[in-house]
């Protein structure tokens, strides 16, 4: 729900999924949603010494096959459509929310 460097739910979020992944648990779709559409843009260009978290979770979308789903109605807001969307994220509505809600066993949440 935070974008990728105002606070570090971003990066908490990031660090959950990838260890859930390596201790075997099945991610079924990660949801970025409010400030959090902010992390699937693909003209974030931070300096060289800092971390690139778009591309992280990118790569993290991409090696491990897990749907990235960016909420249409807060991307809009944010200037977030298929032209600036990164590799490995897709647009999808509150909809692919309560189905993932309603098909997981733990519903986990970042903000700050």
């Amino acid at each position: 729900m935070e974008g990728p460097y105002q606070h570090e739910a971003s990066d908490s979020a990031y660090q959950f999924t990838k260890a859930a992944i390596a201790k075997g648990h099945e991610i079924l779709r990660v949801f970025f949603y409010q400030d959090g559409v902010l992390n699937s843009n693909k003209l974030m260009d931070p300096q060289a010494d800092d971390r690139h978290i778009r591309k992280q979770w990118s790569a993290l979308a991409i090696e491990n096959n897990i749907d990235f789903i960016v909420c249409v109605a807060a991307a809009k807001r944010r200037g977030i459509n298929d032209t600036v969307i990164a590799e490995g994220f897709k647009i999808g509505g509150l909809g692919m929310l309560t189905e993932l809600a309603i098909e997981a066993d733990r519903l986990v949440t970042f903000r700050a």
